[in-house]
């Protein structure tokens, strides 16, 4: 077909269907969406709470305390990981018959509140009960969306991760701090986009490189700062004289190199080892377009978030996760060999044609289910013959187009859609789309949408932030036992405080780094400042290419094509 421009619902601007679309829409057996592409995801990242956990009572009798991706005021059922994978209840019991006099997302939504949740989703973890999202996890603490790590605190987007603490989106790296977006990196600290490199600081596209602090796209150099060449003697004195055991010291480098960074080139997207691929930070993909923090993954597009090993092959808009999956439309958090799912959140290990489901896993031919585990052919968890269940989905599907539901905004929501955010059971700020898609508390209310303000926490601060030592040599055993104020305590995304953990204390020891002054949440939010939006701009380079990039003009970075950068680089 013809590309075809459409007005979207949301957001009122025009967006283009394309002919690749619309094949890939007729292989999927879907509608072509009404949705622009960033609504598309803004939409399905409103219902995935990845980073905040709270405590609730388990709806499991006698269970007592839990940690929780759900908050307590929502009325939802949550059992524990443990409970709800066991035997001691069935999700069928729940099942029910399609009313083809309502609206199949009001329906949906009953189901989805009636049946038991589970609290976290960790695959294979290991005292790592402060994590989410995630597959086997060892000793992490606060981590979230990830694989086979250990020993980690404070992160997300971890791919075969070793002891590091606030770092998000890197893979195969060990012994790392405060970075972004890093790959094969050892003791790289306040760093950003570097590769194959070991004891780096505050330095930016460096790949192959060693002992280096403020540098920027070197390739295979030691001993350098701002990248001029120093021989070891000299480094490893100017490295003493830094004394980033200081907090102040730390402030004035991570300010001094980031200037010094903006005066050298940046190449229009970050990422390496890629065919015919678009959007930012791409690692190893093939006919990848219009995608961001992607990994190992073939013929995708408008898709985020991709990143754990064996990644994604024939998907659109898909958001989270990865791991073998194959031809999935619509879904976040999804994963680990799954295939032919539509429209679905946490469907995982091994499920395929399945549609409209929730938190399902090992299981196939599904549509409207929620918590089903090892079973086939079932609607709203109701349990059908093949030839009962192909007949009465059919049928479904023509109902939800001629009584489509209507939300508060007016958005008609058919057969096609993903689920209505308003109907998510997470405040829109505690969830994944605040990190991509920061919206005040006003205009999370304006759009019909949740908000959970911070006032339920059961700490108040001990130690102002202003009274932490500026050495990490002058802290104290004693300061796992303070509650410390945040620096940032008025921002929407802080809870207003924060501990150090034992562990975390040794890991600043150790690296001779000095504490930080800003609770994790608020500190994750100053690592996603690096890597742009999801937005793509048609923008000039400096070297006088028209490229499509993440990067607008109101960027500072001194954006060159690939070429370019090549010529100016290595």
């Amino acid at each position: 077909m013809n590309p075809e421009t459409k007005q979207c619902q949301k957001c009122k601007q025009e967006f283009t269907i394309e002919s690749e679309d619309f094949s890939f829409y007729e292989k999927m057996k879907v509608p072509p969406p009404t949705f622009c592409w960033l609504c598309r995801a803004q939409r399905r990242m409103a219902w995935r709470n990845e980073s905040v956990l709270f405590k609730r009572e388990s709806s499991f009798p006698d269970e007592g305390t839990i940690f929780s991706a759900f908050h307590k005021d929502v009325p939802v059922k949550v059992y524990s990981a443990k409970k709800w994978l066991s035997d001691e209840w069935d999700p069928k019991d729940y099942a029910r018959d399609y009313d083809f006099k309502q609206a199949f997302f009001k329906q949906f939504k009953e189901l989805l509140y009636d049946v038991p949740l589970k609290s976290l989703n960790l695959v294979g973890p290991v005292d790592s009960e402060y994590a989410n999202n995630f597959s086997y996890p060892k000793n992490c603490y606060l981590v979230f969306n990830g694989n086979n790590s250990e020993d980690c605190m404070y992160s997300n987007g971890l791919e075969h991760v070793q002891r590091s603490i606030d770092c998000s989106h890197i893979e195969d790296c060990e012994n790392c701090y405060d970075s972004f977006w890093l790959t094969g990196c050892t003791k790289t600290f306040w760093s950003v986009g570097c590769k194959s490199s070991y004891e780096m600081y505050f330095s930016r596209d460096c790949i192959g490189s060693n002992n280096c602090v403020g540098c920027v796209n070197l390739r295979n150099q030691s001993y350098c700062i701002f990248n001029e060449q120093y021989t070891k003697e000299d480094y490893e004195k100017k490295l003493e004289e830094f004394k980033f055991s200081s907090h102040d010291s730390v402030q004035k480098m991570k300010k001094q190199a980031q200037e010094f960074w903006q005066q050298h080139p940046l190449k229009y997207m970050v990422g390496t080892r890629n065919v015919d691929v678009s959007g930012n930070y791409i690692e190893n993909c093939k006919n990848t377009k219009t995608s961001f923090l992607m990994r190992n993954s073939e013929d995708m597009k408008y898709s985020q978030y991709i990143q754990e090993a064996g990644g994604a092959k024939d998907c659109h808009d898909y958001t989270a996760w990865g791991d073998a999956v194959e031809r999935c439309y619509e879904c976040c958090g999804c994963g680990i060999q799954i295939n032919n799912i539509k429209f679905s959140y946490n469907v995982q290990e091994s499920v395929h044609d399945a549609e409209y489901s929730y938190m399902c896993m090992s299981s196939s031919y599904l549509f409207g289910c929620v918590g089903l585990r090892n079973a086939q052919y079932c609607i709203f968890n109701k349990q059908y013959t093949k030839e009962e269940y192909e007949e009465l989905v059919s049928k479904i599907k023509e109902h939800m187009n001629n009584m489509p539901y209507i939300d508060k905004e007016g958005i008609e929501y058919k057969y096609g859609e993903y689920f209505p955010t308003e109907l998510s059971p997470f405040a829109y700020n505690d969830t994944l789309a605040q990190e991509y898609f920061t919206l005040s508390k006003e205009e999370v209310k304006n759009q019909n949408y949740q908000w959970r303000d911070n006032q339920d926490q059961s700490y108040t601060p001990t130690l102002s932030v202003d009274d932490l030592p500026d050495n990490i040599n002058d802290v104290d055993d004693s300061i796992v036992q303070e509650v410390i104020e945040c620096q940032e305590k008025e921002d929407v995304n802080s809870p207003g405080a924060f501990r150090i953990t034992a562990g975390e204390l040794q890991f600043y020891r150790q690296m001779n780094i000095p504490l930080p002054r800003k609770s994790p949440r608020v500190r994750l939010f100053d690592r996603f400042k690096f890597r742009g939006s999801l937005n793509i701009y048609e923008r000039v380079t400096e070297d006088g290419e028209k490229v499509m990039t993440t990067y607008g003009e109101d960027r500072p970075e001194k954006i060159y094509s690939e070429k370019g950068y090549n010529e100016l680089v290595g």
